[in-house]
Formats: C-alpha cells, structure tokens, sequence
C-alpha cells in the first residue's frame, strides 16, 4: 500500500508548491478535487480536457517528483432535486471520468446522492426511519427511479474508460452503509464501488474493519480515505448519533472527525490496515484532515506520522516458515 493524502486541504498553494509540500512529508500520491464541493484549486479541468500538452505537462508535473494520482473526487449530487446543482455535479463527474481516462488516474470518487421524494419536490429527502411507511415509500421510489438509473449510466461510462467509481459511503446520501454499496453495486455494475472512509462508519455504529471484510470478498473497495471521529458518549446520550450541530459545536456535539489516531487507537487503524491487505487493497490510504481542532498542517503531520507506523507497504512474499 502507498501513503497519499486528498489535497482540498492545500488549496491555499498552487498546484505545483502542493505536490512539493506533499514531497516533502515523504508521501507517494495525490488525490485531486476537480469540481464539486471539494472545488477544483488544483485541476483546470476542461484546460486539461482540451490540451493534450497540457495534460502531460500536468502529470509530468505530478510523476517527476515520484508521486502518483491516486484518484480524482468530484463529490456532489447529481440526483439532488436543485436541477442546477444536479446538473453541475453530473457534468463535472462526466469529464472528471473523461480526464481520469486520459490521463491514466484509476478511480474517481463522488458521492452517490439524494433524490427528493417526488418529481415535484424542491430539496433532497434522506428517510433513516422505516416507518411510518410513507418514509419507506419514499425510499423505494429513490433508489427505483433515480439512483440506480443514474448509476447505472454512468457505470457503463466508467467500465468504457476503464475507470472505477468510488462511492464515499457518507450519511446524508442513500449509499452510506457496506449494504447500500453492494445493494447499488449489484443493481449497475462492478465499475461502482466504494470509497471507504472509516470515520463514517465510526458515527453510524459500524466497525470499519468488519465493513473492509464486507466490501473486501466482494472486491468492492476502489479507495480509501484515513481519517478519525472521536465518539462522546455523553453527547450522544443527549443528542444521538444523528446529531444535526454544526461541526463547529465540538464541545457539545456527538462526535467529531479528529485527525488519525485522535479518536480510535492505533492498534484500531493497524486492524484496518491489515484487513485492507488480506482483503486484497493494495493500493493507496488517502488522508483527509477534517478536524476542527487541529490546524492543517499539525493535523496533517499527525496523520502521516500515525500511518506510517501501520501502513504496510510491502508485499509479504513467501511464507518461508510454512
């Protein structure tokens, strides 16, 4: 496996002082936002799509100072209700495809999205309840006329280009659990898969390992990102774990992204490590710094010291002793 870090967090830099800082922590790759809300500071996206010198340029950029792409992510919602937010996203997603092609970048990451509850509706709609049965109605109608449609198309866009799609499994969007994924994933198609990212699967409840050895047999994890969430048990006795606080609200909120190994031990992020390499992931854990108590750059530096005391990065070879 490889060390690379989601560079939104470097957007105050220029593209090429981002992949020296990047150097510099003795990462090895880059994902890069192109549009959506992680923006796009560091991909001129339809410059790139219509220079080919400019291309090259740009990953030579990325390759001479021995880094990779690791992913492109262009999370939005392009099924939400809001037609101009909808529209943004799914164009964004389709060059954003179209580039990763181009420029030889295996995966693109997003988010799967929400619909509304009807063609009449004005905002999107997340039902978390079964009942009263109206929620579930909803939800039906969801998944059947907008989500796997969509997916659908657009996994076959993917497999033409010979891109995966990484589906952050986030609350808030109808793909956020293993089951959702690989409910999605057998509705379109194996281009779908997720872009696990164990700090929500900490908020809902679930052990991250088990969603690796979930998402693993199924050869459905396409990235995964490495940050933290610290559970407070006392906040959730107040407010639950679907706690709509803002995140600034750290003192009172249920729980609260922190940077790796802020919130959950190390001996936690090593099990996630190994279950990533016996499940057959080898590719590379994405730092993402979201933590509101932690500038950048202590935040991003106690990430990267924390991982490289678990990632492994090495193939095992043979078992000499068996």
């Amino acid at each position: 496996m490889k060390l690379g870090v989601f560079t939104v967090l470097f957007g105050d830099k220029s593209f090429e002082e981002m992949l020296d800082h990047v150097k510099a922590a003795g990462l090895d790759a880059v994902e890069i936002g192109t549009g959506g809300y992680p923006g796009n500071d560091h991909c001129p996206l339809d410059d790139l799509l219509e220079d080919e010198q400019k291309r090259q340029d740009y990953l030579h950029a990325v390759t001479s100072r021995g880094l990779t792409i690791s992913s492109f992510s262009c999370h939005g919602n392009p099924i939400t209700p809001d037609q101009a937010f909808a529209e943004e996203s799914d164009t964004v997603l389709r060059k954003t495809i179209k580039l990763a092609s181009l420029l030889g970048v295996p995966v693109v990451n997003a988010f799967s999205g929400t619909a509304g509850d009807s063609e009449e509706a004005k905002q999107p709609n997340w039902p978390v309840v079964p009942w009263p049965a109206e929620y579930g109605d909803i939800l039906e109608w969801q998944w059947e006329n907008k989500l796997i449609p969509y997916w659908k198309e657009i996994g076959q866009i993917a497999e033409e280009h010979d891109v995966k799609i990484g589906l952050e499994l986030h609350g808030g969007f109808l793909v956020h659990t293993p089951y959702t994924m690989l409910k999605l994933r057998e509705a379109t198609c194996e281009a779908i898969g997720a872009n696990l990212d164990p700090s929500h699967m900490w908020w809902q409840g679930i052990d991250p390992v088990a969603a690796i050895k979930i998402l693993g047999k199924a050869g459905a994890i396409h990235n995964f990102h490495a940050k933290d969430t610290y559970i407070d048990q006392d906040n959730v006795n107040m407010y639950g774990l679907v706690d709509m606080q803002p995140y600034g609200k750290v003192q009172s909120r249920a729980w609260t992204f922190r940077s790796v190994g802020c919130g959950h031990s190390l001996q936690e992020w090593s099990d996630m490590m190994s279950a990533l390499r016996m499940y057959n992931y080898d590719s590379v854990v994405s730092i993402e710094h979201e933590d509101p108590i932690m500038s950048i750059d202590e935040g991003f530096a106690r990430a990267v010291k924390n991982l490289d005391t678990v990632l492994i990065r090495e193939s095992a070879g043979d078992m000499w002793w068996a």
